[in-house]
């Protein structure tokens, strides 16, 4: 009984250090760049590869995931987490694993994704290397290297492109074999709902992150002036799709699917709006990741009625 205890709660501390609350802003671009390539399908005889998307998916995951580590792994480093730190694995300062085997597994992430990676080029186009490349490096520098993104202003930027647009328009050109503007287009409001994740962490963080001497977009705006901007880019993400599906050729009012979702924004806003210390703005911190989670869905549903219907 005591084994079974023992074997449960190891598997939880490596659960927790993959960040799961995280890991819902990978699957959502994939979702959106392959019921968008399924839309521009239409007409022709072209279906979607299964064993396409199960790759793609699984390599942003782990990616991810190991981002998240070494996220886990450079704080710690630097002396930025403790025991009472929130909005953290806790798998080195909590849960007693070493730095240099969160790291080890942060690379064999890295290793698997890449092979993951090798696979879809072979079947599409050997230019994912490369972009592949950049993707993961980006990944890693967001935290770890002498200059780490996410101690700049440019950490909600960073993510929501990488994490955002280039998720969609590579899972788009998996699928096609081709790049359109239109897939860049319908991957903007994801870019936002997903740097927004990244800025309700820097909000909740902001106080300790000033005191380490980072200088993220919150620190620069203050708290008020940040829930301005997160406001605005929620306002904004919500009227484009708006626009998308009433004046951009491929859209449909499918796409207004993500109205059911702007409830959340709201609730991340005023949650934000009520608490200052980084254990009551926990909530707000997940109400973001959800808000990214059910805007997306929403949004990959409205694409796919679209395009089962014929592109209405």
């Amino acid at each position: 009984m005591g084994t079974q205890f023992q074997q449960h709660s190891s598997l939880r501390k490596y659960w927790l250090l993959m960040r799961p609350h995280t890991l819902t802003a990978s699957v959502v671009p994939v979702l959106v760049g392959t019921v968008t390539a399924k839309l521009y399908m239409l007409g022709s005889e072209d279906h979607l590869f299964l064993g396409r998307f199960i790759a793609m998916l699984l390599a942003c995951l782990l990616i991810q995931a190991a981002t998240n580590m070494f996220n886990e792994y450079y704080d710690y480093k630097k002396g930025l987490d403790d025991h009472e730190s929130v909005g953290i694995g806790g798998a080195i300062v909590r849960h007693g694993m070493t730095p240099q085997s969160v790291f080890n597994l942060a690379i064999a992430f890295y290793v698997i994704a890449a092979l993951l990676g090798l696979f879809l080029a072979a079947v599409s186009s050997f230019w994912l290397i490369p972009v592949g490349i950049l993707c993961m490096a980006v990944g890693y520098l967001y935290t770890g290297g002498p200059f780490p993104i996410s101690w700049t202003p440019l950490g909600e930027l960073f993510s929501g492109l990488f994490m955002g647009m280039f998720i969609v328009v590579i899972a788009f050109f998996i699928q096609t074999g081709n790049v359109q503007g239109y897939a860049i287009w319908i991957s903007i409001p994801i870019v936002i709902t997903i740097g927004l994740i990244n800025m309700a962490n820097n909000i909740r963080d902001r106080v300790k992150d000033q005191q380490s001497g980072r200088r993220t977009l919150p620190i620069l705006l203050g708290k008020q002036g940040s829930l301005y901007f997160l406001a605005a880019c929620y306002i904004f993400a919500y009227v484009f799709v708006i626009y998308t599906a009433f004046f951009k050729d491929g859209g449909s009012i499918f796409y207004l699917l993500v109205l059911l979702s702007f409830p959340m924004p709201v609730k991340v806003y005023r949650r934000f709006k009520k608490n200052d210390t980084p254990q009551t703005m926990m909530p707000a911190m997940a109400a973001a990741g959800k808000t990214n989670t059910m805007f997306g869905l929403l949004y990959a549903l409205g694409i796919y009625i679209s395009a089962l219907l014929g592109g209405i």
